[in-house]
């Protein structure tokens, strides 16, 4: 006893000295970025944590460029309509595979499981000729189309474990009071998954909200491109020098709000991820 009450001091000791390393190994990169998209062009190499002066220039010449604001208008629409559309069909994927007896449910949902495994570039070719086919290339719907292919098995695996741990006394009662499996999805089990939902959704938001690789190659104007792809194609005056302020800046606009809106629902994404792990 006496050498555990010992030990326990040095290891906890050494417990909080390896997350204080983990912490700021990874907040210091956006504690970077926050300070230099507020430094002045002259200072932005400077290797000083806390620079000796502020500015806003940079915000002002990335918000006043036409295409990074019409970028924020794409992201937006493209990102909030690709997310409800995951939501409303793996909604109803997930409570069939979750709840419904059938056939080959298992392997229908390791099929969905293995669908998350491959890398964006390996379905590019593919979808580049399937929207080249059907007149979809370099449009908004083109992207919320491609975007389908990582934010809908990613809902109906997640809010399947969610339907899984809802009782199944619920649906019981309602089946001995004549209700059918739509109507026992849509108003007695869909309202309890609310945690699930908005968890899910908010991930699947923030990772179409950063998508690159299918943005940068299914849109070709600037008026099509999304917030990702037009802050890499920021460029200076004089086309050879790299904007690190106004890219910043720009990361910082696009960047805030998620962080925010993940913080609000810290406590709902944690439920709604943890539901389906304890079954009682």
């Amino acid at each position: 006893m006496k050498e555990e009450s010992k030990q326990s001091p040095i290891l906890r000791i050494l417990f909080y000295l390896l997350v204080l390393a983990v912490l700021v190994f990874n907040l210091f990169p956006f504690f970077w970025a926050v300070i230099s998209s507020f430094r002045p062009s002259a200072d932005l190499f400077s290797t000083k944590l806390i620079p000796t002066s502020f500015t806003l220039a940079h915000f002002q010449n990335a918000l006043s460029d036409p295409r990074f604001t019409s970028s924020l208008l794409n992201s937006v629409i493209v990102a909030g309509i690709t997310v409800l559309i995951a939501l409303g069909f793996g909604s109803i994927c997930a409570y069939a595979l979750g709840r419904l007896p059938f056939r080959f449910k298992a392997p229908v949902l390791y099929l969905v499981l293995v669908m998350t495994m491959f890398p964006s570039i390996s379905v590019l070719s593919g979808l580049f000729v399937l929207l080249r086919t059907i007149g979809l290339f370099n449009t908004r719907q083109g992207l919320i189309l491609t975007y389908m292919i990582f934010t809908m098995p990613f809902t109906i695996w997640v809010m399947t474990q969610y339907f899984r741990s809802l009782p199944r006394e619920l649906e019981e009662a309602a089946y001995v009071d004549g209700a059918s499996p739509l109507t026992v999805f849509w108003k007695i089990l869909l309202p309890l998954t609310t945690p699930g939902l908005i968890s899910t959704g908010l991930l699947a938001f923030i990772a179409a909200w950063n998508e690159f690789l299918f943005a940068l190659t299914y849109t070709v104007t600037d008026n099509m491109k999304t917030v990702p792809v037009v802050i890499n194609s920021f460029s200076g005056t004089s086309g050879f020098e790299t904007p690190w302020g106004p890219i910043m800046a720009a990361s910082m606009v696009v960047t805030v709000p998620l962080v925010i809106l993940v913080m609000i629902f810290q406590y709902r994404i944690v439920a709604g991820l943890t539901a389906g792990a304890v079954k009682g």
